[in-house]
């Protein structure tokens, strides 16, 4: 990055910014429902085509990924994939649990997904490419798989995909399931499971196909640790996105007994899990190890929120990772960061500055169960439900549109 683009985007960075004063109350929000011919069962993912198509593509947990026209009712969807016959999804958490674009999709017509599989029984990242003669297809026949990932039990298995800032791929990896990480996987850097994965998919080597990113944090390791490996000490982040101004990357991690978190993904980061689930101890670990503490976390019942860091936050029991607003239409989301509660259906939001939380509450409090997040290319966002529907999220007190403000680059450098 040049040293004017670095100092245009530090001018768009410091005038969006001055909207999310730490005094600025959370703005509460409606879910407004978008794409009501749309027939999809189980929504887990949605994606702009970074193509200027105009499409969006949504995915099935069940093994489909359906496309139509932005701006349209949904009821002229094609199916874009169908890997149902499978049967990704036998488990209530297992399926077609990730999707992203290469970024250069629209030259080289690449995607990739993640989805389960049985017998035995193991996550898979692949690569497949557009049918050439028909921009609404995928070609089922040009997969290329990059990473199976055997999975011991049938919960925790991560599933976010997604291109960083940087170019990289990056993916999450549960920590394998049972209770309580029962072989230690998440502290376990000889294993991928527990972790963030950062891959090369455009430069693979005579063993793998894919290259290690020279300055992933274990690339020069031997003794059986993974290369891939980005950050570890996690149990099963669901979702992790990256803030479109800054280039931070925020995630979700699932807690097991008693806590759910908000987490700063950063290389080499250790969370702690399966030693400290959320600011706490969780079972025994190595003498003077050191972890990276949550930004936030939140308890399972209301007896425990005494013993947060944050006793006024509602409980619930399964965190949804969602992203913070940059798009254009409400200044006063400006800089939130969105996230939700599965079980409760609650969507809060926080505001982190100078390393703190200075502003975290209920921004709506709803029924249904918020399977996903989703932006799309003006960064606006979408809350994904398993009533089968798809609701565009906005801001109760900002009703007009605002002018569009300061935009970040489509790249900003990485997070360190």
């Amino acid at each position: 990055m040049t040293s004017l683009t670095r100092l245009g985007w530090a001018v768009g960075a410091s005038a969006l910014l001055a909207c999310a004063a730490p005094g600025q109350p959370l703005p509460k929000l409606r879910m407004r429902l978008v794409f009501p011919h749309l027939v999809i069962q189980r929504p887990i993912w949605m994606e702009d085509a970074p193509d200027d198509s105009g499409r969006v593509f949504v995915v099935e947990q069940a093994g489909r990924i359906v496309a139509f026209p932005r701006g349209s009712d949904g009821g002229a969807a094609r199916e874009f994939l169908n890997i149902t016959d499978r049967r990704p999804l036998v488990a209530n958490t297992q399926g077609l649990l990730g999707f992203a674009f290469h970024p250069r999709y629209r030259a080289n017509g690449k995607f990739y997904v993640f989805y389960s599989q049985e017998n035995p029984r193991r996550n898979v990242v692949s690569e497949f490419h557009v049918d050439p003669s028909d921009p609404n297809r995928a070609d089922p026949a040009s997969e290329r798989v990059l990473l199976t990932i055997p999975h011991p039990f049938d919960n925790n298995h991560g599933g976010q995909l997604g291109f960083g800032p940087d170019g990289y791929f990056y993916l999450t990896s549960g920590d394998g399931g049972g209770p309580g990480d029962p072989y230690n996987n998440g502290q376990n850097v000889a294993s991928l499971l527990g972790k963030v994965l950062r891959l090369d998919v455009d430069h693979p080597t005579r063993t793998l196909p894919y290259g290690i990113p020279p300055d992933n944090p274990f690339a020069s390791e031997g003794n059986g640790v993974r290369h891939e490996i980005w950050a570890y000490g996690l149990r099963n982040v669901w979702r992790m996105s990256w803030d479109r101004l800054t280039g931070e990357l925020w995630g979700a991690d699932v807690g097991a007994d008693k806590w759910e978190e908000v987490d700063l993904l950063v290389k080499g980061g250790n969370y702690g899990w399966c030693v400290r689930e959320g600011f706490h101890h969780f079972k025994p670990g190595p003498p003077g190890a050191r972890y990276l503490e949550p930004v936030l976390e939140y308890a399972h019942n209301p007896l425990l929120a005494k013993e947060s860091r944050f006793p006024n936050h509602a409980f619930g029991n399964c965190i949804i990772g969602g992203y913070v607003y940059r798009g254009s239409r409400f200044p006063a989301l400006q800089g939130v960061y969105l996230y939700a509660d599965y079980t409760l259906g609650t969507i809060w939001g926080l505001r982190y500055q100078h390393g703190k939380v200075t502003a975290d509450a209920a921004l709506l409090e709803q029924p249904k169960n918020i399977a996903s997040f989703a932006q799309d290319a003006q960064g606006e966002l979408y809350a994904l439900a398993f009533d089968d529907h798809i609701y565009a999220l906005e801001a109760v007190e900002a009703n007009v549109t605002a002018a569009p403000g300061p935009r970040p680059p489509e790249r900003v450098a990485a997070t360190p």
